[in-house]
């Protein structure tokens, strides 16, 4: 890798994983992480964010290109949706008991994984890659966001475990519940109005 190479890797992993560890998909990992096993939620929120990475750098400006920013508006309408819906069967479900079956485990996999791709499609650090694979180059933006990603879902996953043991299985399940809703009322309102999240508007358009 030549020194060109290695400064876009730098960028794009810092400015990649600086939005991301403070953007709603982190928040809704961690909340996942706090009451399902850690193992299987980092596997799924890593393996979500990878294939984001996938898709940003190679038919990532093309889908933005034919969606436009009303139809990504959309799909950010349809993943904030579907957040809520998740905890609204989360809420009805009710805290789940100690003990960590098979099952369990591929749940945490398959929730992590499906939550974190759903929120990626569209958002911020997903138009970023976009917008860098012209100056470096798709592999490049891909290695260095993907790996930050899978670093932040570490993060993720560490952190949402540390609040699981730390916080009584009922007040945590109305918590996660809590978390996931509000997530998906800001990833709907996002996509209804992004122009009211001034941040977000200067990094998807600059």
């Amino acid at each position: 890798m030549d020194l060109a190479a290695l400064g876009g890797f730098v960028v794009v992993f810092a400015v990649v994983g600086g939005f991301e560890v403070v953007d709603r998909t982190s928040f809704a990992l961690i909340a996942l992480a706090s009451r399902r096993p850690v193992g299987p939620t980092f596997a799924g929120g890593a393996a979500a964010f990878v294939a984001s990475s996938a898709i940003a750098v190679s038919v990532g400006a093309a889908l933005v290109a034919v969606l436009g920013s009303g139809r990504i508006g959309l799909l950010r309408i349809g993943a904030g949706a579907c957040l809520i819906g998740y905890a609204l069967w989360l809420w009805y479900r009710g805290p789940e008991e100690e003990g960590v079956a098979e099952s369990t485990r591929r749940t945490a996999f398959l929730a992590a994984f499906g939550t974190v791709l759903a929120l990626e499609m569209g958002d911020t650090t997903m138009i970023l890659e976009v917008l860098f694979v012209p100056a470096w180059g798709w592999l490049t933006v891909f290695l260095a966001g993907a790996s930050s990603l899978s670093i932040v879902a570490a993060w993720d996953a560490w952190l949402g475990r540390r609040i699981g043991l730390r916080v009584e299985p009922a007040l945590l399940h109305r918590i996660v519940v809590a978390v996931l809703l509000i997530v998906g009322a800001l990833t709907i309102a996002y996509g209804l109005a992004p122009s009211a999240f001034s941040a977000l508007a200067v990094a998807t358009t600059g």
